[in-house]
């Protein structure tokens, strides 16, 4: 420990910490932009400039450590003045065409100039300029990058997959995709930038087209992950951010029916684990893995070819939820399924391209799923239509496809495919129910470093499982089961850090991390859940025993179901979202 004095104040810290961090646990506030603790501590904005006694220059408090007796002042004429002046030169490359742009009102850019009192711009204002290419999920607009590297440091250290990176020198100096085709769309870079540089396609003008459309009949699915943060940007008490009351926001927009992505997550592990208990039966060499996650699978195909083809063949809820609803549902209504259009609203960037994917149009009527938005596309809509979220009753899913068990719940929470497929796969096996909570052991409890490997027993056989979020851990899982250093029987992996919970299309709340506070929601919905089994899910049994006949039956195998050789990467679309 040594001894600091921060503003006339002493306090005793640790020898390691830095200027910002201290501060900050004395609650002194220090502006920052650039930082991300742990990821992104390089001082690249100079906001966050402190005088120390002894030391001619200022310095950055986020990468400085601390050293016995430091005197250190945070608000003196000379640090405002520097402050300033740094902020009104980043601001000079900025398009500070602020009320158009999608983060206005969630801009750390924004409110840092506002928060500084920096009004006025003396310098040249100048930026790069780029169209905006609508083939891809992920869009960046060069003139709002203010090259603060979170998104390169996120891409590096948290997603190893090094996209993003500084190129040229000097005044040329800027942030571009270096590794383009390597992209995974998890959206994580998006997540953490502070400004609206990098953010997702804008699909909501295609929804309210189709919602407007007479001849359409337009179906939302809600997945799961989104009922645990649909409202953090509306100000709404916690109490009423209840999913009854999101149900009937979703449903104002213009809906004709409003489902539970949840029951195709129910569906997903009827045929999931049951090819599980084909693949140990057939005692086939090396794990089987989880294939819900697009930002994943773009991954293993790209970095791990021979591993992607364990992937499980059984689509994800996504999907799974489209390709019935154009059949089953359709059926149901007695209409003809190239009426229905069906919206996703998910906690994802990736699931926006995987719904072009080939074989995600298994009903023969054009996509399974025909537009993708994420949590804060939801908010846009909910705020455009001036719907009043805290005046509305609570209202329930539609039926059937709105009936959904625990299992279904927790798909959006690590480790929670995981469990599910266990509890459906015990019974499938032994014909009893193991205990709910009995693979209580592989939850998410927070970001992790690693991965977790837990054995369980199936019947008389040990099986290894491995559970892991975030593509860095996902490659080290990877690169030690390909080296022989690790083996396993089943693996979960999840592309955004705690799962879709973290995902890289939830709501930007800056300085916090949501995931496990939502991991906690979904945990919780689940052990209050009448039903935590997917086998037991009602409307999953009639949909079995009305139309698809048994899980892995030839009609579930053509709708719910895809092959992974189809498309490689890169993968890349036309104009019009065909393949290219």
């Amino acid at each position: 420990m040594v001894t600091i004095t921060i503003d006339g104040t002493s306090f005793e810290a640790c020898e390691n910490a830095t200027i910002l961090e201290v501060a900050r646990e004395h609650r002194i506030e220090i502006p920052t932009l650039c930082y991300l603790r742990d990821i992104n501590e390089i001082g690249a904005c100079r906001v966050c400039l402190v005088e120390v006694e002894g030391i001619d220059h200022l310095v950055a408090a986020c990468n400085n450590k601390v050293a016995d007796g430091m005197v250190i002042h945070t608000d003196t004429p000379r640090v405002r003045r520097a402050r300033a002046a740094n902020l009104q030169l980043i601001l000079s490359r900025h398009d500070r065409r602020c009320p158009t742009c999608f983060r206005n009102g969630t801009c750390q850019l924004q409110a840092l100039a506002d928060r500084m009192n920096v009004h006025e711009v003396p310098y040249t204002t100048f930026f790069e300029t780029k169209p905006i290419d609508a083939r891809f999920p992920l869009v960046r607009e060069p003139e709002k990058c203010v090259n603060c590297l979170r998104c390169v440091s996120t891409c590096q250290k948290v997603q190893a997959l090094g996209v993003w990176d500084l190129v040229d020198s000097g005044s040329r100096a800027h942030v571009d995709a270096i590794a383009e085709d390597e992209c995974a769309y998890c959206g994580q870079c998006i997540a953490n930038c502070p400004t609206g540089a990098l953010h997702e396609r804008d699909d909501t003008d295609k929804v309210f087209a189709a919602i407007n459309d007479p001849e359409k009949i337009v179906i939302a699915q809600v997945a799961p992950a989104v009922r645990a943060s649909w409202a953090e940007y509306l100000d709404l008490n916690g109490k009423r951010a209840t999913t009854g009351r999101m149900v009937a926001a979703i449903r104002r927009l213009g809906f004709d029916y409003v489902f539970d992505t949840d029951f195709a997550a129910d569906v997903t592990i009827m045929e999931e684990g049951s090819e599980l208990i084909e693949h140990l039966k057939e005692g086939v060499e090396g794990p089987m893995f989880t294939s819900c996650c697009p930002g994943w699978v773009r991954f293993v195909k790209t970095r791990y070819p021979k591993l992607a083809k364990k992937l499980s063949s059984t689509k994800s809820p996504q999907q799974i939820f489209g390709a019935l609803a154009k059949t089953y549902y359709a059926q149901l209504l007695g209409i003809d399924p190239a009426r229905i259009y069906v919206v996703s609203y998910m906690p994802c960037v990736a699931k926006k391209m995987e719904a072009a994917y080939p074989g995600m149009d298994s009903t023969g009527t054009g996509p399974d799923v025909d537009a993708v938005l994420t949590v804060r596309e939801l908010t846009r809509q909910l705020r455009s239509r001036f719907v009043n979220v805290d005046l509305l009753d609570e209202e329930e899913f539609d039926t059937p496809l709105g009936i959904a068990t625990g299992a279904g719940h927790i798909f959006g929470v690590t480790g929670g495919v995981m469990e599910a497929a266990l509890r459906s796969a015990y019974y499938l096996v032994t014909g009893t129910n193991p205990d709910a909570d009995a693979f209580r052991e592989i939850r998410y409890e927070g970001p992790e470093r690693g991965w977790r490997e837990r054995e369980f027993d199936l019947d008389g056989k040990t099986l290894r499982i491995a559970v892991a979020s975030g593509l860095k851990n996902a490659d080290d899982l990877c690169r030690a089961i390909e080296r022989g250093e690790a083996s396993y029987d089943f693996v979960e992996i999840m592309a955004c850090p705690g799962g879709c919970v973290g995902g890289g299309g939830q709501p930007i709340i800056e300085g916090f991390n949501l995931s496990a506070d939502r991991g906690c929601t979904l945990r919780i919905i689940d052990e209050e859940s009448p039903l935590r089994f997917s086998h037991e899910n009602p409307a999953v049994q009639a949909c079995y025993q009305d139309f698809l006949g048994a899980p892995l039956s030839e009609k579930a195998e053509h709708l719910l179901h895809s092959n992974h050789a189809d498309w490689s990467m890169p993968y890349r679309v036309t104009a019009d979202g065909a393949p290219a």
